[in-house]
């Protein structure tokens, strides 16, 4: 199996569904497939200082369902609600459909590995060493109850000449492990030697199958049905 397997899409169907959940054929397949990227940058532009981490999107007829994972809920809604109201009102327009667009709270930020990563490239681009800020998220994002981390940093660090990878881990990243619960984004950092790759790997331990209650254990171990 190859290095090269996306964590997510690798698992989609068995730790974690997907964030796009419609159906459709054709050119409307496009369209649409253009229409959720659109919606998604639309929404990473407003709300640029809010922590906006996932985006589903749901389509159902004459309405689109539009779920977004965030660590800054208030910053999202703005006072009274007027930054939510003004960003429905643009993806309306952008869709042409009405939009339900509903905010949920991301409660530990540093057990995303979109913000992980995010939060280190913002550190590289304010000039801090790649190797602290790895180090350091790192060690937050253990004593927040990760059981394992890696963080992967590409390109001229530290404005060297030749472009090199590095890599820091801490506790078990099983990427090949299917039933195991892992997060993994992608960031990048512009600096003045160019764009540096975040890439971040969180196991949060794994995804074992529900047992059926009708269903018992025998001193072999052995599930046995009643």
């Amino acid at each position: 199996m190859g290095r090269k397997v996306h964590p997510i899409g690798f698992r989609l169907g068995i730790t974690r569904t997907w964030d796009a959940r419609w159906y459709a054929e054709g050119d409307k397949y496009v369209d649409q497939i253009h229409e959720d990227i659109a919606i998604r940058e639309l929404i990473r532009n407003e709300a640029a200082r809010a922590g906006v981490s996932r985006i589903e999107i749901e389509r159902f007829p004459g309405k689109v369902n539009v779920i977004v994972h965030t660590s800054k809920p208030g910053v999202l809604i703005g006072r009274k609600g007027a930054n939510v109201k003004h960003t429905r009102h643009l993806l309306e327009e952008l869709v042409g459909e009405k939009v339900d667009l509903n905010i949920e709270e991301i409660e530990n930020p540093d057990l995303d590995a979109y913000l992980v990563a995010d939060n280190v490239a913002r550190q590289i681009e304010s000039r801090i060493s790649f190797s602290r800020a790895m180090s350091r998220t790192i060690q937050r994002s253990m004593r927040q109850g990760a059981k394992g981390i890696r963080i992967e940093a590409a390109g001229r660090l530290g404005g060297a000449e030749m472009a090199r990878t590095i890599h820091m881990r801490e506790g078990p990243v099983p990427r090949q492990t299917l039933r195991a619960d892992i997060d993994y984004a992608l960031q990048e950092a512009a600096t003045a030697y160019g764009n540096i790759g975040i890439k971040v790997w969180i196991y949060k331990g794994e995804v074992l199958p529900a047992v059926d209650e009708e269903e018992d254990v025998d001193h072999d171990g052995v599930y046995v049905s009643r």
